[in-house]
């Protein structure tokens, strides 16, 4: 297990006493990024479009933070990143950047364990987009298996065809704890024999890694995957930040997403011709959230030093490179640790009768979430009983709603529990034993 003891710590929230154990929503932000933002104000000036001290540093610092959000997945460099507002806004950037690309017939595969944020851009693509020009191209759902929420391969081969432009699935699921063989799926995109523009016969490959990203070592180029996008909020970030890694030769074939601003290159707009900045500012039309890029990929140099060695700085505040053993070796201790909890939380769960546990029984296949349902028991009225206990959990869909129909769950909602690096076994007891005391009371 990680140093709790060290971590909680630097949480204000913990500190406080709180029970947080919804954190595949979002999680807790550290002193330590308080305290960095409080210090980037006193020189922060905008970036790209000054000549003073402030703006060139504020500058190199924000670019910096494209070098080390490279590194933590692998990526080649900067120019594989582009970063957007949260996994929704990147998911929907990649949309509309291949949209153009769709022809007659073609089809895009994803899953029913998928957040709506990575089927309800697809749907709208297939059924409102395209449909009004006259371009059929269908979205085709795979399914799982209901008792051990893995993912059905076999019928999700049986999907991809030689008119599957994309292949797209979650990389670990926010409602079944579920983490996908995403090797294998890649293999089967890999297999369609889709003639893409660029003269590659395969399906694209996009994984959303918002689930995953915060709980394990994420690979690119072992992967090898086409995109991959993910959030900062929920690995201690603040607000507003979200990542697109692309393969390079994919995004200077993209038409952007957005317009105007920064990513035209310097004085090259004319009535007759429009010229896009070098990658990755090609995809960062505006004004960028400066501060929020900053603080993120601070956010993964504070949770690297978490993972390695709480209290002591090796990543966070320099411009040290990521080493790649390092932020393998982070991850995993992050992942052994998710999963030492959600082996205890599944334990005591599994012994209240009448109560349904969604997702793979094996705490090595899912990562430290956990959602159920109780017999005649709203999810919703569980939460709130949970809350007065001083147990924050989660009810409602989980905005994983083609699960929960899929289920058919009246109404599609089930109550979660979810753990992250600064929880403990005392705090994954207290909340799961108040999920015991809370049916008890209910009977």
């Amino acid at each position: 297990m990680l140093n709790t003891n060290k971590i909680r710590k630097f949480f204000p929230a913990i500190k406080a006493g709180r029970i947080i154990s919804n954190n595949a929503a979002s999680t807790q932000v550290p002193s330590q990024l308080l305290d960095l933002l409080k210090k980037l104000v006193v020189k922060y000036e905008n970036v790209h479009r000054g000549q003073s001290d402030a703006s060139l540093e504020t500058t190199r610092e924000f670019e910096f933070a494209y070098d080390t959000i490279a590194q933590f997945v692998n990526a080649a460099s900067r120019k594989n990143i582009v970063l957007y507002r949260n996994t929704t806004e990147a998911i929907n950037a990649v949309m509309y950047s291949l949209m153009t690309e769709f022809k007659d017939g073609d089809n895009v595969v994803t899953t029913f364990m998928e957040h709506n944020s990575n089927y309800v851009p697809w749907y709208g693509l297939t059924k409102e987009i395209l449909a009004k020009f006259g371009i059929k191209v269908e979205c085709r759902l795979a399914k799982f298996d209901k008792v051990t929420g893995q993912l059905d391969l076999e019928h999700f081969k049986s999907l991809v065809d030689k008119r599957t432009k994309l292949v797209c699935c979650t990389g670990a699921s926010n409602f079944l704890g579920t983490k996908n063989p995403l090797k294998k799926i890649r293999a089967i995109a890999d297999a369609s024999g889709y003639q893409q523009p660029n003269g590659e016969k395969k399906s694209y490959f996009l994984i959303d890694a918002a689930q995953l990203a915060p709980n394990a070592f994420i690979d690119v180029k072992s992967l090898d995957v086409d995109f991959l996008v993910w959030s900062f909020h929920k690995m201690l970030a603040p607000f507003g930040m979200g990542a697109l890694y692309a393969r390079e030769k994919l995004l200077l074939g993209m038409k952007p997403f957005l317009y105007g601003g920064d990513m035209i290159a310097d004085g090259q707009v004319s009535p007759k011709k429009v010229g896009y900045n070098d990658l990755p500012w090609k995809f960062t039309a505006g004004t960028p959230n400066v501060f929020g890029t900053i603080l993120s990929a601070q956010a993964i140099r504070l949770l690297l030093d978490f993972a390695l060695n709480p209290g002591k700085n090796i990543y966070f505040g320099s411009h040290k490179k990521l080493a790649l053993a390092d932020v393998k070796q982070a991850m995993k201790n992050i992942e052994a640790h998710e999963t030492f909890l959600i082996a205890e939380a599944l334990k005591i769960l599994g012994e209240i009768p009448g109560l349904t546990i969604y997702g793979p029984k094996d705490p090595l296949m899912r990562t430290s979430l956990v959602s159920f349902n109780y017999k005649n028991l709203s999810p919703f009225k569980i939460a709130e009983s949970l809350n007065k206990l001083g147990v924050e959990s989660r009810a409602g869909c989980h905005c994983a709603t083609l699960a929960h129909y899929y289920y058919k769950l009246t109404p599609p909602a089930s109550c979660r529990l979810s753990f992250y690096i600064y929880n403990d076994l005392s705090d994954v007891r207290r909340a799961c034993l108040a999920v015991n005391k809370v049916l008890n009371n209910n009977k």
